[in-house]
């Protein structure tokens, strides 16, 4: 027989997670990401689609043995190296400050990766 559920009062992390602030931060998160995510899978599937379905297009010769599809595929890289470097400067000033008031303001014991290695 299963016993009813015990109400319990409210945790920090519930708390944390119904505020405005961490609301606001999330929002900020997601704005950012969400978008950043779905334009890199479309300019993937293009690549993908464009291998499958225009192999002339994608063995024309740029420059020597160097094709449209290495160049697109090497594009691909630089895509995710540039994505990553914005993203590290939109978190250093858009996300992780209001993360650490956050912190702050709820004494979290949890401090963030780079508090934690230095």
């Amino acid at each position: 027989m299963d016993s009813p559920p015990i109400a319990t009062a409210a945790t920090d992390v519930q708390l944390i997670d119904d505020s405005e602030e961490f609301r606001t931060l999330r929002r900020s998160f997601r704005s950012f990401a969400f978008p950043v995510t779905i334009g890199f899978v479309l300019w993937y599937l293009l690549y993908v689609l464009l291998s499958c379905y225009a192999p002339g297009l994608m063995g024309t010769k740029v420059l020597g043995h160097v094709n449209v599809a290495l160049v697109l595929g090497l594009l691909q890289f630089a895509t995710t190296f540039v994505i990553a470097g914005w993203y590290a400067r939109y978190a250093d000033r858009r996300i992780d400050p209001p993360a650490a008031a956050i912190r702050e303001a709820h004494g979290a014991v949890v401090h963030a990766p780079r508090e934690a290695a230095e």
